[in-house]
């Protein structure tokens, strides 16, 4: 018996060892891409326009957000920062559904460990998602509510950059350097959310057995009960999964093919991918900008809308006979062998060398200037999170320790 959880434990370690290894150059080009657009893309002379909720302002913030980080502790920043300056609150949620669920990097990610399908369901859902907010929040628009949220974000808000000539910094070292810059500063962001996301969804792999989620999804009632009900319980159930995980955006994506491989529906997993912004530290964060008040409000928003999103992608792709069938083998993903992700993989980590070397050029340059951008984690919960990504990593070397002895269950 002993040895037998030992092999699991082993298995579990080398499966989220498997994700990273399968999406590692994903990251690295996503973020390099990301890192170019903060850098040589003028965003300052947007915000003037985003201040009423009509189409242009809240297509700018869509557009702006998706050029913006994906790093749902960031999107939160921003958003607030945009709101101090004047953007309209329907823009703001815009923006922040747009830069967690419209990013490159993420797009990637669902293309490799989900699919074509699921990559067009997430365009296609996320511009539906921030239609449908952005209606409910003019329909339900408590002005004094957001007025006081308005006056509590100008407190200590960061400053945005200046705006800039892009056409002179993209020529310029200086340009390049912060492109290096950027691309750390993102990563020194999100590598933490990522480790925990990726060994929980490697742990859930091989250690949660299919009747769980079985029952968990109502899939194992499929005939007994009308498809509808099904697929309406599994978009209403997956963002409380999502909150449960306490895994932002670019973490929960293995974690979401773990429950697309044991059946879950259509509608619950782009409503778990959805749910990013749901998780208890962003509702918190956003209770820190706004209040609590205006932060219940905004999840509750969210929720009606992913609910909404996810229901009617399942009409939708059904009706276009589009709808993903079956899933991508998890044993699949995660093997080591040498194929294209090796060889990405050692392209990107020479990227990742350049990247470094001229961040440090920025450093050496700007030596005692401003630092990054206020990206306002929580410095209550910095010495807890760091305390639990330690934890994750032990979890892991030990795991893998435990694979090197036993050789795992397969």
């Amino acid at each position: 018996m002993s040895s037998s959880i030992w092999a699991w434990y082993g298995e579990a370690a080398k499966t989220a060892v498997g994700f990273f290894w399968k999406s590692g150059w994903a990251f690295v080009l996503g973020y390099t891409i990301s890192a170019m657009i903060q850098s040589f893309v003028p965003k300052a002379r947007l915000t003037k326009y985003m201040g009423a909720p009509d189409a242009e302002s809240i297509g700018l913030s869509t557009i702006f957000g998706a050029a913006s980080s994906s790093c749902s502790f960031a999107a939160l920043a921003a958003a607030r920062s945009l709101v101090a300056k004047g953007a309209h609150f329907v823009s703001a949620v815009a923006f922040m559904f747009a830069s967690t669920n419209l990013v490159i990097e993420l797009g990637i990610l669902i293309l490799i460990f989900l699919g074509p399908q699921y990559l067009a369901a997430e365009i296609v859902g996320g511009l539906l998602l921030i239609a449908i907010s952005s209606l409910l929040i003019r329909w339900t628009y408590p002005s004094d509510w957001i007025e006081t949220a308005r006056k509590k974000a100008e407190e200590g808000a960061p400053d945005m950059e200046d705006d800039f000539d892009w056409k002179e910094r993209i020529r310029s070292r200086m340009g390049w350097h912060m492109v290096g810059k950027s691309f750390v500063d993102e990563w020194k962001m999100v590598w933490e959310e990522i480790l925990i996301g990726f060994t929980v969804a490697g742990f859930v792999a091989v250690l949660v057995p299919q009747s769980f989620w079985e029952a968990l999804f109502l899939t194992n009632f499929q005939g007994q009960l009308p498809a509808w009900l099904i697929a309406l319980e599994n978009a209403v159930v997956a963002p409380f999964v999502a909150a449960a995980t306490f895994i932002g955006s670019m973490g929960n994506i293995p974690l979401a093919t773990v429950l697309a491989s044991n059946g879950v529906l259509f509608a619950g997993i782009m409503g778990f991918i959805y749910s990013d912004l749901m998780v208890p530290p962003l509702v918190a964060a956003n209770a820190k900008y706004y209040g609590w008040r205006v932060a219940l409000y905004i999840a509750g928003i969210m929720f009606v809308s992913i609910v909404a999103t996810a229901l009617l992608l399942d009409g939708a792709f059904a009706l276009a006979g589009w709808t993903p069938q079956g899933a991508r083998e998890i044993a699949g993903l995660t093997q080591f062998k040498i194929d294209y992700t090796f060889w990405m993989n050692v392209v990107s980590v020479a990227v990742v060398g350049g990247q470094m070397y001229l961040r440090r050029q920025h450093r050496q340059m700007h030596e005692g200037g401003h630092g990054g951008h206020d990206h306002d984690h929580g410095e209550d919960g910095v010495s807890i999170k760091r305390l639990v990504v330690y934890l994750f990593i032990a979890v892991l070397v030990g795991g893998l320790v435990a694979f090197a002895l036993t050789g795992g269950t397969a």
